[in-house]
């Protein structure tokens, strides 16, 4: 503290600052967040004179506690009793006050201009001026700056540096809609919202509007709003425990002292302290304003809040005469404004370490906790982004947070069922098999070009097979459902959680407004809207009805417009692999089949990304014609139909290879063809799986890394192209920084459907983590490298090269998650055919049990399997085969003579039989057994999935007991402060003498 005798008076004056971080003793010098667009720490100065009061404009707030707050900070007086009381001229102590704080770094500008109004002159439009070359040099570097002299070189206030810039809006000169926005930004006035212009600095042509709410207009639209804010620091209760678990707790502690701190969570002294997250939030009600914390009314409500209040005020100001000229959204419709963002808090980068200086703001906090590729493995600061994005962008990141987390189980025992196969290669009987039969003469697997081969030619494959499709294939398929399950439920618990921490419990949305297109295409006919009771536009049910035939037509044309775009490839295939077989390339000839796999998925993977395109414009056109009512039925329409369309996009040839390749090509001799002309394609001589195994981790591989360019390098090179043609246009020289406003406006706007494009990426992505797993293992093990990384893309994104969004409220992440139960229903299904039907998992265990050595004696071992490749194999005789079938070759390469017989891939009987190449009862067996094992594999994961969601409740017993209390303990409070002030005001009216009334107020 610092103590000054004052001449003229026998009192003395001290001084207190208290930091909002606590510091700790040690030599290291602990981050403090310091700057103006950060909540300040309150600051207590302690005046002892014998008045209760100063008086000084409407700088004068008292509190309970009998202390005066201005301008954010608070003045507490005391009367003391070592001298005698006289009256003390208090303009000579704010005079002294201010020749101290000159040292001691309090800043007392807003005592000495408090009553000066923020400027609202909008005929004077001011050029843009040139700020400092870096927001670095704007800091404070002495003690004796002001703070409204560094709020103008911020770029974050008006001229003035009083007046904090909420909101911006864009337009340019040269647009005719002038009136239009002239009775808006008169509306925008009369509303009490203050209001500046700054034109641009790189063309004059672009005007920026900035838009300020003062306190009385925050109060009075919270209120609207029922924006929830702090009135009471949570009390935390310990549950009641026994003395041996206390014994226990305290030999853990004591354990845990020993051991490094947890790497993954933030430093808790970097991050600030969030008053909100820490204090009981109730409707904000100017009645009952006392009830709530207020520091300062500055920031009190945060910039985000800030911005939201805003945005509420100008969608709701009339342009134009007439029932539906209204709202910023039209406006901007039009073409009457450019842009409206709310302003980013400064700059990213600092030239200080935000470990010895702080962070500059909630920005660069955000960069260095958070974008920043240097904390990768470290917990998201869910309340930071929520603070400073809205809930709606925060809820997106807690979902994306809490699914990578629910990756690391699947991904180990994905990565485990991998290295199982790898482990018991050398042991595996089949694949054994497959290597030593150099005598065993395979077919063709095309017309005429592709020669005969040695079934040991593909001992590389069958390694390969055995990788993905071993013993623990079924085990980790069953897993997957599971967890997919485990994944949904406990994700209803986090978000239960996370909607409590952030006062959406008891949040509802507000009805929301007709769409502008609704309004103007049934604006004749109306009738009464059961929750306002106010006349709307009305479209009737033969014309919804119509109009959504219309839209699932043309849903059904598209689909199969992607089935033929996989007949195309089915095609390709056919012609390729003949084509390739006759390659002057030995690599490619000996590998035909590898190679026309790999182009072809190649060329699907570029038919996808061209047919998105497209698709987006249908689902666009589709969604239009239904004519929504409002925003989010159209937004849940369109959502939808781009999700079945790429979904199907993305996942047909995938569907092609696992449940149809090779499974109705006939047999040599009596080959099934497309037109008549083109042999369907063969499997590989070591089964289908191989190719789904391809398809997938192509497909996955080519597309995270397709979308994780378009996510990041699309805004950057679009950005780094603005500051170019900004350098030419002003020179290399010469080093320039512009505004916070020009700074945002330059950066590239959120998409037009918000979190469409995010969450849809990661939907796809989950639905190729569960439907295929059972033949790509390694699915869960890419999905979590690639969110590693999206999480960061991500949030570098967003805090970097997006213009800010506006904070938004929702409860939950909306229509996905009904689409992720869909995708986890499904991938039952798809799991089960793909292990009954694709791999060679039901073969091999009917012969095990029924045709091999130990057949009868319940074993299924490797030894049981001795012998089952040559009788997974029938034989064919050359002479059968059609004219066009025929092979250029008659084989005599290997054996020195010409082949007579040749082995292919069925359950088959011999020429020679009474019925050539019929149907075997081994056949008819493996078939039973596959029918059996896709029913009992369904029903039991379905039963395992449904009891788990039984027994997994949504909301957990310790969060239920908290919101229980918790309601309970405001309704105290409230009483209490009530109360408490009634008693107070008593006291007043007894020290004043006047009479007062027992009754309630």
């Amino acid at each position: 503290g610092l103590s000054l005798s004052i001449h003229g008076a026998e009192k003395r004056l001290q001084i207190h600052q208290r930091r909002s971080v606590a510091s700790r003793p040690g030599s290291r010098r602990l981050p403090v967040v310091r700057h103006s667009s950060l909540p300040p720490g309150r600051r207590s100065i302690k005046m002892e004179a014998s008045s209760s009061g100063i008086t000084n404009g409407k700088t004068k707030v008292f509190h309970p506690e009998g202390g005066v707050d201005l301008q954010g900070y608070q003045l507490d007086m005391q009367i003391l009793p070592d001298g005698p009381k006289s009256d003390v001229d208090f303009s000579e102590i704010l005079n002294a006050i201010q020749e101290m704080a000159k040292d001691v770094n309090i800043l007392f500008d807003e005592l000495e201009a408090v009553n000066s109004p923020c400027k609202d002159d909008d005929s004077l439009l001011h050029p843009g001026n040139m700020t400092s070359t870096s927001d670095d040099a704007s800091r404070l570097e002495a003690g004796g700056e002001t703070m409204p002299e560094k709020n103008k070189s911020n770029g974050l206030y008006f001229r003035d540096g009083k007046c904090r810039i909420d909101y911006i809006l864009v337009y340019r000169k040269s647009n005719p809609q002038t009136e239009k926005r002239e009775v808006f930004e008169r509306n925008i006035r009369a509303e009490g919202l203050q209001m500046e212009k700054e034109s641009s600095l790189i063309n004059s042509d672009i005007i920026f509007v900035k838009l300020h709410a003062p306190w009385e207009v925050l109060g009075r639209y919270a209120e609207q709003m029922n924006v929830r804010m702090p009135f009471r620091r949570k009390i935390y209760y310990l549950p009641r425990r026994y003395k041996f678990m206390s014994r226990i707790d305290k030999q853990i502690s004591r354990f845990r002292r020993w051991l490094p701190k947890k790497p993954m969570r933030l430093d808790k002294e970097t991050l600030p302290d969030l008053e909100e997250n820490d204090c009981y939030t109730a409707p904000f009600s100017q009645q009952r304003i006392h009830h709530f914390i207020i520091h300062n009314k500055d920031t009190f409500f945060n910039n985000a809040t800030r911005s939201r209040i805003v945005h509420h005020i100008l969608q709701r100001i009339k342009y134009e005469e007439g029932k539906n000229k209204i709202g910023l959204n039209r406006l901007l419709t039009n073409g009457s404004y450019e842009a409206a963002f709310p302003l980013h808090e400064g700059s990213y980068r600092s030239k200080n370490s935000i470990r010895t200086h702080g962070a500059e703001n909630h920005r660069h906090l955000l960069y260095e906790c958070w974008a920043s590729w240097g904390v990768w493995y470290k917990y998201q600061p869910l309340d930071l982004v929520r603070r400073y994005f809205g809930e709606k962008i925060g809820l997106y990141f807690a979902w994306l947070g809490w699914y990578t987390g629910m990756l690391f189980p699947a991904a180990f025992i994905g990565l485990f069922v991998f290295l199982y196969g790898v482990i018991t290669l050398d042991h595996c009987q089949v694949s054994k098999e497959v290597c030593q039969a150099t005598d065993i003469i395979m077919c063709p697997v095309c017309d005429k070009y592709c020669p005969f081969m040695r079934l040991s030619d593909s001992c590389v494959y069958a390694k390969v097979t055995h990788l993905f499709d071993n013993g623990a294939t079924v085990f980790f398929a069953v897993f997957m459902a599971v967890w997919a399950t485990v994944f949904l439920e406990f994700w209803k618990r986090r978000r239960a959680v996370i909607a409590y921490d952030w006062d959406l419990i008891d949040w509802e949305e507000e009805e929301e407004e007709i769409r502008p297109q609704f309004e103007a295409k049934y604006s004749k006919k109306e009738r009464m809207n059961p929750i306002s009771g106010k006349p709307e536009p009305y479209q009737a049910f033969a014309d919804k009805c119509s109009r959504l035939i219309v839209s699932a037509s043309g849903i059904f044309f598209m689909i199969c417009v992607v089935i033929a775009a996989v007949f195309g490839i089915v095609i390709y295939r056919v012609v390729t692999v003949s084509t390739f077989a006759a390659f002057k390339w030995a690599l490619i000839r000996n590998n035909s089949q590898v190679a026309t796999t790999g182009t072809a998925v190649c060329i699907n993977f570029c038919i996808i990304m061209l047919l998105n395109v497209l698709y987006e414009k249908v689902a666009l056109l589709l969604t239009n014609l239904e004519q929504p009512r409002t925003e989010s039925e159209w937004e849940n329409s369109f959502t939808l139909k781009m999700f079945l369309f790429q979904f199907v996009n993305l996942n047909s040839s995938t569907f092609y290879i696992a449940f149809f390749l090779g499974r109705f090509t006939g047999h040599p001799g009596a080959y099934l063809r497309l037109i008549n002309r083109w042999r369907l394609e063969e499997c590989h001589p070591s089964g289908c799986l191989i190719d789904l195994c391809m398809q997938m981790g192509i497909i996955m591989v080519l597309k995270q890394t397709w979308n994780n360019f378009m996510e990041l390098g699309y805004p950057l090179i679009q950005n780094w192209w603005t500051r170019r043609k900004v350098r030419q246009e002003h020179g290399p020289e010469r080093k320039i920084s512009f505004p916070q406003w020009e700074k945002d406006y330059n950066l590239q706007p959120m998409n037009a459907y918000g979190l469409f494009d995010e969450y849809l990426e990661m939907i796809l992505q989950f639905g190729f983590t569960t439907i295929f797993v059972a033949a790509f293992p390694l699915a869960p093990l890419l999905a979590l490298l690639n969110n590693i990384i999206e999480i960061r893309l991500d949030a570098y994104k967003f805090v970097t090269q997006w213009r800010r969004p506006l904070a938004s409220r929702a409860k939950d992440i909306g229509i996905w998650y009904g689409i992720l139960e869909g995708i986890g229903i499904l991938s039952v299904i798809t799991n089960a055919f793909v292990i009954a039907i694709t791999s060679d998992f039901i073969p091999r265990l009917v012969y095990a049990y029924k045709y091999g050595p130990c057949a009868g004696q319940g074993e299924a071992g490797q030894k049981c399997m001795v012998g089952y490749v040559n009788a997974s194999l029938s034989v064919f005789r050359i002479s059968d085969f059609e004219n066009r079938s025929e092979p250029e070759s008659d084989g005599s390469e290997f054996s020195g003579t010409p082949l007579k017989y040749c082995r292919y891939r069925d359950y088959r009987d011999p020429p020679h039989s009474l019925v050539p190449y019929g149907y075997t009862l081994q056949f008819w067996h493996v078939l039973a057994a596959r029918l059996a094992f896709i029913i009992v594999f369904e029903h039991l994961v379905f039963c395992i999935k449904h009891l788990i969601s039984y027994l997994i409740p949504d909301l957990p017993k310790d969060l239920r007991d908290r919101m229980r209390r918790e309601k309970y303990l405001i309704q105290e409070m409230m009483y209490e402060a009530e109360l408490e002030r009634l008693q107070k005001e008593r006291k007043e009216r007894k020290k004043n003498g006047k009479a007062h009334h027992n009754e309630w107020p």
